[in-house]
Formats: structure tokens, C-alpha cells, sequence
């Protein structure tokens, strides 16, 4: 990202205020500065997952249907996913110091107003505030890493990064159960408390995190094609949440929201082609590792997003549970995914080999998956937990070193670029599954519940797909037990529909070539080529 010269010095078009030199900056400048960063991004993802055993009781208050259940979790998804590549092109030419912490800010705003929401319109447009806030942390994390070290020592920050991941993902749950569960809390407080750490955040990076400020004056930002990235986008997921809900799949307005998604990303790529400096730069893709990477990204967030997001909601419908219970249950696939992106992260750095990882993340991820399509309400916790833990430990292999082995592969000037762009087919992967098997569970849940029910029975919401998120607590006996049973089902029939697209990213993954790990960090990288010419 960065256009100075090993001294310090700008290159053409681009100036420095108070720079420190890259190569210049001490392993202690280095851990300091990755400390606040990995604060941030704990605080991003705590704020992303505190709400997941929540959102049952939340939806329940605020008398929201299934398909506003998956709106909840989609809103931020897509704020985040359409927003990634902005903030990487931000990044060329402003601070990247303030633009974490201003994302950071963007998650205190979106928290309180969250937190005060009378009905679930407000809540959402509070979802949105927060996804822009991760789409400002997830790209500008993995960007400033890259600028100060080295593909071949990245492997180990990349491991820490994970296990932050993990981490930030078991406290969110269980804390968000933990308040839930407290009658003079609520589930109010799962927005409110992270409102301390986050401005904890924003000011532990003010004190460690300390970059060249590069200017870019000729970047310019391409309005015309993010508005049309984000309209097509937006689109085909407005499409995927309602098909099956509101209309049939096959029908006029799939034909109309379809095409009009598609003709909007066409445009978008046309006008992209054209742009000078386009927010997602079609020529990387001409490198086979960023094409490749970028689309195992998507199908592993399509695949991984689209089937977790909902295991919250089985295990406190299909099994009963408490949110805090929930929590717990969720505990295997975290320590899995802890234990490997760790762990992994630890021998790339040691041998300077990442593709065996790659692969062996796809295999396990594909199991998990398989595994997990077995179950139901009736399936006994510790062997859903064994479930988790192989699918965790297959993504903990795979998501962080996906983005190493773009980084490794791409000119410093491109890494800006490579990494938000990444990030941005990762986050719509997620999206769209989220989106598109929401409504699946949705028309799933009420299928199988007509099913269960004596011929004639009325069910609200049958043919349509709409069913309310049940309170097991009000049920009467008999139809408390078919509704868990619908709900453990439907959930085992996502995972089937995400073993296939876990399958086809090991595919992608199989046909990656590896390449040595470089030894220099993005900025030195980046002086080099500037003072080459390049």
C-alpha cells in the first residue's frame, strides 16, 4: 500500500507526513502495533457474535418472522461485503490509522442505536452501521499487516489473527447467553457492553499504531462502479432472502430480481474495465493464485457462513437450550478452528510451506460438513460437538492462509487491492449463503412441520415460508416435539446443501501452485519496485 522508498521518500504522485521508513521499524514497534490491531478486530468480531444466541429471544420480543431472523445477520453481512473494497481504495488515500478507528466509532454508533431499538426496523438499520464498521476492520487489518511483514513471518501473525478470531467468537455467544439469561440485563446488553471495549480499542491503536501517512493524489475513487457493485449485489440478495418466502423460485420476480442483478454486475464489470482506478481491479484476476484464492474465499464463506450462522438456532429450538447453553455447544468448533489456524500459522513460518495446509483445511472442512448433515433433534451434543470441531478446524486451515498465498503472489503496489478484494468475495460468499439458505431453512422448517402434522392442520405461514421463530416455552407438548424435530432436520438439510460447495473449494484449492514465501514486508516490497521503476 505504501509509495515510499526504503528511506522514507514518496514515490511519484504520492507524499509522506512523519513516516517512518519500512525496514526501519523494530520487532517491538511490530508486536505493539499488532496487539492494538488484533484488540480491533476481537472487538469487531465480539460485536459480530455476541448477539448470535440472542437473536431468538431478540426476534421474539420484537415479534420478527424467520426471514427478519436471516435480514438480522444478512444487513451487516452486506453492509460489510459492499463496503470492503472502498475501504481498501480509503486506504490509498487517506490515514489508515484513523480509517480503523473511525470504523471502530462506526461500531459504537451502531451498538447504541441496537441497543435502544424499540422494533426490528431500527435494529437492522443499527446492523447496517456494524457492518460497515467490520468491512473497515477486516480490510485494513489484513492491509497493514501486510505492508509491515513479511509473507514468510506473516503465517505466524496470520495464526495469531485466528486465534483472536476464536476467542472473540467464544466470548461473544456466551457473554450474549450469559445477559440474555439475566433478568436485569437482557439482551439490550449485548449491544451496550461492547461499547467500553471498542473505545478501548480506538485508543490503543492511537498509542501503538503507527504507519507512514501516504497520500496518493492521483487515486480517485471509482462512485460509479462501487454504487454498482452494491446495487447487484444487493439485488441478487434481496432475491435469495425472499425466493420461497414472498414468491415461488420459479417465477416472474426471480426472472425480474435475477436479471436485474446480473445486468447490474455486468455494468459494473464494463465500467470497472474502464475505470483508471477501479475499486476492484480486473487485472489482478489475471494472476491464477488471486483468481483461485478469490474464489475458494467465496465458497468457503458461502459454504461456512451460510450452514454456522443457523447451529445457534438448532441448538436452542431443535435441543431446547438455554442461549448460555448454546454458547457452550458452540465451544468444540471454536477450539477447533483456534487450534489450527494457530498451529498452522506456526509451521508455514517454520518451513515456509502453505499448500499442504490449504488442502488438508479443505478435506476436513468437507468432512465436517458431511458430518453435519447427519444430524437432528434427537442427535446427542457430544457427537454434534465432535461435528463442530472437525468443520473448525477445517476452516481455521483455510481462511487466513488464503489471503497469505494471494499476498505472496502479487506485486507490493497491487497488495491493497488483492487483500480487500479477497476479503470482499469471502464476506458476499457469506452473504450470499446466509441469505439463500435462510430462506431454504425457512420454506424447509415449515414443510417439514406440515409434514408432521395430521392432514388438514392449519400452520401460519404454510406456503408461504413465513413462520414465526418459535418460543418453545409456550408450545404445548405435542407440537413442541414436532417443532424441534422440523428445526433439527432443516438445519442437517443446510449443511447437505453446503457439503458440495465445500467439496468444490477444495477442488479450487487443489489446482493453487504454491510459491516460496517471500522475505520482505509489503512496504520494502513496495520500495523496491518503486525504486526499479515498476
Amino acid at each position: 500500500m505504501s509509495d515510499t522508498t526504503a528511506t522514507g521518500t514518496p514515490g511519484p504522485g504520492a507524499t509522506t507526513e512523519g513516516a517512518p521508513a519500512p525496514g526501519t521499524r523494530s520487532r517491538r514497534d511490530v508486536r505493539q502495533a499488532v496487539s492494538g490491531l488484533m484488540l480491533g478486530m476481537f472487538c469487531a468480531i465480539l460485536a459480530s457474535t455476541i448477539v448470535a444466541n440472542a437473536l431468538p429471544r431478540i426476534i421474539s420480543d420484537l415479534r420478527g418472522s424467520q426471514s427478519v431472523y436471516t435480514w438480522v445477520v444478512t444487513t451487516e453481512l452486506l453492509a460489510m461485503t459492499a463496503t470492503v473494497p472502498l475501504w481498501g481504495k480509503l486506504a490509498d488515500l487517506y490515514n489508515r490509522k484513523l480509517l480503523i478507528q473511525v470504523s471502530l466509532g462506526l461500531f459504537v454508533v451502531g451498538s447504541l442505536v441496537a441497543g435502544s431499538a424499540q422494533n426490528i426496523e431500527v435494529l437492522i438499520i443499527s446492523r447496517v452501521a456494524q457492518g460497515l464498521g467490520a468491512g473497515g476492520v477486516s480490510a485494513l487489518a489484513t492491509i497493514v499487516l501486510a505492508a509491515m511483514i513479511p509473507p514468510r513471518e506473516l503465517g505466524r501473525y496470520s495464526g495469531l489473527f485466528g486465534a483472536v478470531f476464536g476467542v472473540a467468537t467464544v466470548a461473544g455467544p456466551l457473554i450474549g447467553g450469559v445477559l440474555v439469561d439475566t433478568p436485569w440485563l437482557g439482551w439490550r446488553w449485548c449491544f451496550f457492553i461492547g461499547v467500553p471495549f471498542t473505545l478501548a480499542a480506538i485508543v490503543l491503536l492511537q498509542k501503538t499504531l503507527n504507519l507512514p501517512t501516504v497520500r496518493k493524489e492521483s487515486v480517485r475513487i471509482d462512485w460509479l462502479g462501487a454504487a454498482l457493485i452494491v446495487s447487484g449485489v444487493s439485488t441478487l440478495l434481496i432475491w435469495a432472502t425472499l425466493a420461497g418466502n414472498k414468491f415461488e423460485w420459479a417465477s416472474t420476480w426471480t426472472i425480474a430480481l435475477v436479471g436485474a442483478g446480473v445486468v447490474l454486475l455486468a455494468l459494473a464489470v464494463w465500467v470497472e474495465s474502464r475505470a483508471s482506478d477501479p475499486v476492484v481491479p480486473l487485472s489482478i484476476f489475471r494472476n491464477r493464485t488471486v483468481a483461485l484464492t478469490t474464489i475458494a474465499s467465496a465458497l468457503v464463506g458461502l459454504a461456512m457462513f451460510g450452514g454456522t450462522v443457523f447451529l445457534s438456532q438448532y441448538f436452542q429450538i431443535g435441543h431446547g437450550a438455554s442461549p448460555t447453553a448454546a454458547g457452550m455447544y458452540g465451544l468444540p468448533m471454536i477450539f477447533g478452528l483456534f487450534l489450527s489456524s494457530t498451529i498452522a500459522g506456526q509451521l508455514i513460518s517454520r518451513h515456509g510451506k502453505w499448500k499442504a495446509y490449504l488442502v488438508a483445511g479443505g478435506v476436513t472442512m468437507v468432512g465436517g460438513m458431511t458430518a453435519l448433515s447427519t444430524i437432528g433433534s434427537d442427535t446427542p451434543i457430544p457427537l454434534v460437538g465432535v461435528y463442530m470441531f472437525v468443520l473448525g478446524a477445517g476452516v481455521g486451515m483455510l481462511m487466513q492462509n488464503l489471503v497469505l498465498a494471494a499476498q505472496n503472489d502479487v506485486p507490493a503496489k497491487d497488495l491493497g487491492a488483492t487483500t480487500s478484494t479477497l476479503t470482499f468475495f469471502r464476506s458476499l460468499g457469506g452473504a450470499v449463503g446466509v441469505s439463500a439458505l435462510g430462506a431454504v431453512l425457512a420454506n424447509r422448517v415449515t414443510s417439514e412441520i406440515v409434514s408432521r402434522l395430521p392432514a388438514g392442520t392449519p400452520v401460519a405461514g404454510a406456503g408461504s415460508g413465513e413462520t414465526t421463530v418459535p418460543d418453545l416455552a409456550t408450545l404445548p407438548e405435542p407440537f413442541r416435539t414436532i417443532v424441534q424435530q422440523a428445526y433439527g432436520d432443516a438445519t442437517a438439510f443446510l449443511f447437505l446443501v453446503g457439503a458440495p460447495i465445500a467439496l468444490l473449494a477444495l477442488v479450487v484449492v487443489l489446482f493453487i501452485r504454491e510459491q516460496p514465501l517471500k522475505t520482505l514486508s509489503g512496504d520494502e516490497r513496495r520500495a523496491q519496485e518503486m525504486a526499479a521503476g515498476h
